[in-house]
């Protein structure tokens, strides 16, 4: 066993939490919307053939909010095939995933699918082979309450109110040879700025998220961002971050695989050390914010049969990943990461939602049920609200070759002085031994209750949940703790991820 301390003051908090963070992604990809969200002859569809246990699940989540329709596919889309009479839509080839798509899943369905399941919408202009002009008329048909021919098509089409959409994305990874449209840095840098400019011409109160690089490591990282912002900075609000966890097979060790946490820390901070570079030429004292809209595991099912499949299929059964504990322990720690840069982080994706690289799986006609992430996603997404504190970790730790140092304790804790209610989530990524953890909550009161103490820990790091073992890997009761005013005490296992939440007695 080794020590580790975590010390937070009320009095030093970071930022408010914008619980957009805990926002997840459907794209028209495999098995995501049809035979996953949307399974009209499932015995839990509701009237529009939503599948009513994976909308019990993604409310269990807690998604705050969706990105929709895409991912690569959105770059081929065109918005006016997903509405009006389903009869009446057109079957397409999608070229993104080599699929066929019947666009019996549109605007309307999803926003209804949206209301049920209490989230935001984030919505995607296609910006690889369209342009600002449909982007526009997309706005004005789902936004603008009526009077004018793209309007008045809504409330025909069944839409009576506008929809509201708040949140948008000016294209997606239009630096990737990948996808369809790509575009020059300054090629898209103009094209962002003239399509955000009449959007807001239109919508004064949208937020729009410009396309940074699709990875940190591609080649054109940050040149792309500063050439990009050099064009849009006055008229965005947010710049995308995307970013997908693998094991390579040089280093395919847990310990390489867990500092990716880290990797991700520096991608956000060099990311944001270029956008102020840019407010600094600009002499602006604007402070452009992040969107992380794409983040998750994947490395598994990214080849063959997994990407692509021929005879251009509907649904086929790609990107369908299968979880393991260790893949839950770092989505526990990227949380923990994102949770410490909500100064600057302000919205977040899990990507996808169902069956694609997916926190829910499902059976057409079958059972849905939660991958090992599925957990710590939403134990973060249920308790953390309110102020984000600074933390201060002393941890030993590993030298890494790569990474540098890395201490085995990750942690964040967000109070709510509303409830009184402080969540901690920890991190142990020793792989050997156990975590004797003292952790101070200063000016937090020193009348403290426990609320709960969960741990997420497999002997078997590659454990995972499957249709015939859904609960394999789950939350369970952390015994080894103590409260003694405003400390706290608590052994945690090697390889584990913790959550634990007091509550101050208030009189």
């Amino acid at each position: 066993m080794f020590q580790a301390s975590l010390i937070v003051d009320r009095d030093y908090p970071l930022a408010p939490l914008d619980r957009r963070v805990f926002g997840v992604f459907v794209e028209h990809l495999g098995r995501c919307v049809y035979d996953g969200i949307h399974e009209p002859s499932h015995p839990t569809a509701d009237a529009l053939g939503f599948r009513g246990d994976v909308m019990a699940l993604t409310r269990e989540l807690g998604a705050t909010l969706v990105r929709y329709p895409g991912g690569n596919f959105l770059s081929g889309y065109d918005w006016e095939d997903g509405v009006g009479p389903l009869v009446q839509r057109p079957r397409r080839l999608d070229l993104a995933w080599a699929s066929t798509e019947t666009n019996q899943v549109g605007t309307h369905e999803f926003m209804h699918w949206c209301r049920q399941v209490g989230a935001e919408p984030m919505f995607g202009v296609n910006l690889g082979t369209r342009g600002a002009d449909e982007a526009r008329r997309y706005l004005e048909y789902c936004n603008h309450p009526g009077g004018t021919a793209l309007s008045e098509r809504r409330r025909a089409d069944g839409a009576d109110a506008p929809f509201g959409i708040r949140l948008w994305c000016l294209g997606n990874e239009m630096d990737g040879p990948w996808q369809i449209g790509r575009k020059t840095p300054d090629e898209y840098g103009r094209l962002a700025s003239e399509t955000a400019k009449l959007m807001r011409w239109l919508d004064p109160s949208v937020e729009l998220a410009a396309c940074g690089s699709s990875a940190y490591d591609m080649p054109s990282y940050g040149v792309w961002e500063d050439r990009v912002l050099e064009h849009c900075f006055d008229e965005v609000d947010y710049l995308s971050l995307h970013s997908y966890f693998v094991k390579p097979p040089a280093d395919s060790s847990t310990e390489s695989f867990l500092a990716q946490i880290e990797t991700n820390a520096r991608y956000i901070e060099d990311t944001l050390a270029i956008a102020d570079a840019v407010a600094a030429r600009k002499r602006s004292r604007k402070r452009l914010m992040l969107s992380f809209d794409e983040w998750n595991v994947w490395y598994r099912a990214r080849h063959g049969a997994h990407m692509r499949q021929p005879g251009w299929p509907e649904a086929p059964r790609l990107l369908e990943e299968v979880y393991t504990a260790e893949d839950a322990l770092l989505i526990g720690g990227m949380l923990t990461m994102f949770m410490n840069h909500a100064d600057r982080l302000k919205v977040a994706c899990l990507a996808q939602l169902c069956n694609v690289i997916a926190p829910i799986m499902t059976e057409p006609g079958g059972p849905a049920w939660r991958q090992t992430i599925f957990h710590p996603f939403a134990q973060a997404a249920r308790w953390a609200r309110g102020e984000v504190l600074r933390p201060v970790i002393r941890s030993p730790g590993r030298l890494h070759p790569v990474h540098g140092e890395l201490p085995h304790l990750c942690a964040s804790v967000v109070d709510d002085p509303d409830t009184g209610r402080t969540a901690v989530f920890l991190l142990n990524r020793d792989l050997g031994e156990e975590m004797d953890l003292t952790l101070h909550l200063r000016g937090l009161g020193p009348a403290r209750r426990l609320v709960l103490a969960e741990e997420l820990h497999a002997a078997d790091l590659h454990a995972a949940n499957t249709l015939e073992a859904p609960d394999r890997v789950a939350p369970r009761d952390l015994v080894n703790l103590s409260i003694d005013g405003e400390r706290l005490r608590a052994r945690l296992k090697p390889a584990s991820w913790n959550l634990i939440v007091t509550q101050a007695n208030r009189t």
